[in-house]
């Protein structure tokens, strides 16, 4: 059975990888837990193939004798939080890079040569061109999470082209679904839980982006890594469409049955620094493998909202 190493198992988007992988190897989860929850990956304690860590990646002994035996890495750790970041840059360049470079040199020092990286859209920043391909540039990012995404594929590849890994690298559109924790569904949930008459949406409302469902991007992640057999494979992973947030904003309160909220709008066409307000992935290249989501963007925002209200 292969031996699978996830870095933020207990999160979003590593909770459901996990899912996933239990049933196709042995699982072992390295976490700190700052933003994951033991509560998303509890069905697994009790099974044999499965092994929670709670560890930090900047913890390089630690992480060293944790990775030891295993085969393949997933390496999605890494701050969630953009807005976050805009207060704090240190969070993207210390749980970015420096854990990046930590999971690879483990990696380098047991002998593992397989890892599979959750990138970002941001790597792009503002690009002229959309839907973006993946050989888009130059790549300059806005904000320091897509500079630090960015720094990271820089560093795998080095490491792909030095040490001999392989690697496949996925830009993820914005992912959403079940035990969401960040992101603009999460926020206008939390907001209306405060106050049902007025829900405040950040920037103009005209943001349009690309949205996947958690598990299209799962399926899409573990697809590509079996299907793509280069040193080193970079895809986008998104839907072949976007939806704008004051829509998003609408539905939720159709769904919520809230009629009479009035949904107010901050200004201006960020809804925050380091904000791409327009995003729209060319995921052509995982079609060409065999690839494509099940949802749309709008479909994919229903469902995670019906997941989560």
């Amino acid at each position: 059975m292969t031996k699978y190493f996830i870095t933020g198992g207990a999160g979003f988007i590593g909770s459901h990888l996990t899912d996933s992988l239990i049933n196709k190897g042995r699982v072992a989860i390295y976490d700190n837990l700052s933003s994951g929850s033991k509560e998303f990956i509890a069905r697994h304690f009790k099974k044999d193939n499965f092994r929670f860590i709670k560890g930090d990646l900047l913890d390089e002994k630690f992480l060293n004798k944790s990775m030891a035996g295993s085969d393949f890495v997933f390496h999605l750790a890494a701050n969630p939080d953009i807005q976050l970041s805009v207060k704090k840059p240190s969070l993207d360049f210390e749980q970015g890079n420096v854990a990046t470079f930590n999971v690879l040199e483990a990696m380098r020092k047991n002998s593992i040569s397989k890892i599979c990286f959750s990138s970002s859209s941001a790597v792009f920043g503002e690009p002229k061109i959309m839907p973006t391909p993946e050989d888009y540039g130059p790549l300059l990012p806005i904000s320091t999470y897509g500079a630090s995404k960015l720094a990271c594929e820089g560093l795998i590849s080095a490491y792909c082209h030095i040490y001999g890994f392989q690697a496949w690298m996925f830009r993820f559109a914005n992912v959403i679904g079940p035990r969401l924790t960040h992101g603009a569904i999460h926020d206008f949930i939390k907001k209306l839980g405060k106050n049902k008459k007025t829900l405040e949406v950040l920037g103009d409302g005209n943001q349009s982006k690309s949205y996947i469902h958690v598990k299209d991007c799962i399926e899409g992640m573990i697809f590509g890594a079996s299907r793509a057999g280069q040193q080193l494979n970079i895809f986008n992973l998104g839907a072949n469409d976007r939806t704008k947030v004051k829509d998003i904003a609408q539905a939720l309160l159709k769904e919520m049955g809230l009629d009479q909220t009035k949904i107010i709008f901050t200004g201006g066409k960020r809804g925050w620094q380091g904000d791409v307000p327009q995003m729209l992935l060319d995921i052509s290249r995982m079609g060409k493998l065999g690839w494509q989501p099940k949802y749309n963007s709008m479909e994919a925002v229903i469902k995670t909202i019906k997941e989560n209200i």
